[in-house]
């Protein structure tokens, strides 16, 4: 079975070693650069399993490299890495599409866990081209995960993008936060839990907000349900 690659976009050159031969040691194919030009060029023209970006590079950020990336693929997970805990950074990034982050100084086993998770839903995330779901006037394509209501084109993040696809597929069934938390950001999932209603308040903002009927209902004390028919 041929090994996931990985891209690492790193300015410490020390760290992106120790990344490397802990990365190749559990079977992963690596391709390691110190600048955010490189990065971004490499992350353009080659085809990779995941990506780990630094956010903090010369020549161009990693947020930079992030937007310019997601403009043409929207499907490989890219797990941010940074020094900084203020908060904006983590938020600025999701937004832009990142999958995951993890804060410096991290232990790697936590990072080999995100990365099986991203990986793991990766290779689950594959539909055949037809496969459209349906809740309501809402309706999500798998394959080219376009989204739309009532003929109003949606714009999502990956991970609102999965969250969304969880509960219509799963429509009429309430889900627990433990449920979602388990079954979107997967078992080795580290983070704080409020990231469930974090993301339910996102996507409620771009799939209820601007339309007369809600399809995300609130189920106090248990979790969430997505209405449809």
């Amino acid at each position: 079975m041929e090994s996931n690659s990985i891209l690492i976009v790193e300015d410490e050159e020390k760290l992106a070693r120790v990344i490397t031969l802990e990365l190749e040691h559990e079977g992963y194919s690596t391709t390691a650069v110190h600048t955010g030009k490189e990065g971004l060029n490499l992350a353009e023209s080659r085809n990779f399993d995941l990506i780990l970006l630094d956010i903090m590079l010369p020549e161009m950020s990693g947020l930079e490299i992030l937007r310019r990336f997601r403009r043409k693929d929207a499907v490989t997970p890219v797990i941010l890495l940074t020094a900084r805990n203020e908060v904006p950074d983590k938020v600025s990034g999701l937004d832009l599409g990142a999958n995951d982050y993890v804060t410096k100084p991290f232990e790697i086993e936590e990072l080999l866990a995100r990365i099986r998770v991203l990986l793991r839903y990766r290779r689950e995330e594959s539909a055949p081209a037809d496969e459209v779901l349906h809740a309501g006037d809402l309706s999500v394509n798998l394959l080219t995960r376009e989204i739309a209501r009532d003929g109003v084109t949606i714009e999502m993040t990956p991970r609102e993008f999965d969250l969304l696809v969880f509960l219509m597929q799963n429509k009429n069934q309430v889900l627990t936060r433990d449920q979602l938390l388990e079954n979107v950001w997967g078992f080795d999932y580290m983070g704080d839990t409020n990231v469930v209603d974090v993301y339910i308040r996102y996507i409620r903002k771009k799939v209820d907000l601007p339309f007369s009927s809600p399809l995300i209902q609130t189920v106090r004390g248990v979790g969430y349900r997505m209405k449809g028919s």
